[in-house]
């Protein structure tokens, strides 16, 4: 958590030397409702948690790291609407305790989110997008832990490794830096077990630049 913490900071603290500007105005060159299409790199967090009928497999609250890209395409003229897919590496999972004992599950993915913002422009440089979509997700690696024990297992080896969901939350842009937050809720169904159903959820927080 601290690792991931420091990292996100760090590259926080950075984003702003990404924004280019006109040394005659003062001003970004970079002009959103002017653009046809964008691109954007993102990195974040995940508080995932998972939904379980299965005991075992219905866990807290666990943080992980967010990292990617997105394009975004303007699909009006006339309406401030947007079609942004990305390809994320996007850790999700969750915690629990098993008879005392205390187990994390860590899930990692390739995800791909697929969302339609809508701009709102609030000043010159500032919008508040609103967004909806969902997201497919291909599991990639990961692992159950126990602590007491200290013992852990490939945890797609009891998990399917496909996962999918909706998409929804709010962005910010100022000039070229982005900020969002959302809720990803997934609705394919995880778990190998033919009779107990295991989801995962996760809100996340990212920050980024689009150029």
């Amino acid at each position: 958590m601290k690792r991931i913490t420091t990292l996100v900071m760090a590259i926080a603290l950075a984003i702003p030397s990404f924004a280019l500007f006109d040394s005659d105005t003062g001003r970004s060159r970079y002009n959103h409702i002017n653009t046809e299409h964008y691109y954007g790199l993102r990195i974040g967090l995940n508080i995932a948690s998972m939904s379980s009928d299965d005991p075992q497999f219905d866990a807290g609250t666990r943080t992980g790291l967010a990292i990617g890209g997105v394009y975004g395409i303007k699909l009006s003229n006339s309406t401030p609407l947007w079609l942004e897919p990305g390809l994320m590496y996007s850790e999700k999972g969750g915690e629990t305790t098993i008879e005392n004992e205390k187990v994390t599950y860590r899930l990692s993915y390739l995800q791909l989110p697929i969302v339609i913002k809508y701009s709102i422009n609030i000043d010159d440089d500032f919008y508040v997008q609103p967004f909806f979509g969902g997201y497919l997700a291909l599991g990639v690696g990961g692992k159950a832990k126990y602590y007491n024990t200290r013992e852990s297992d490939a945890i797609f080896d009891t998990m399917n490794r496909f996962d999918g969901g909706l998409r929804l939350g709010c962005g910010a842009e100022y000039k070229m830096i982005y900020a969002e937050l959302g809720f990803d809720l997934g609705l394919a169904d995880i778990a190998q077990n033919d009779f107990d159903a295991t989801r995962t959820r996760s809100f996340f927080i990212n920050i980024g630049v689009n150029f």
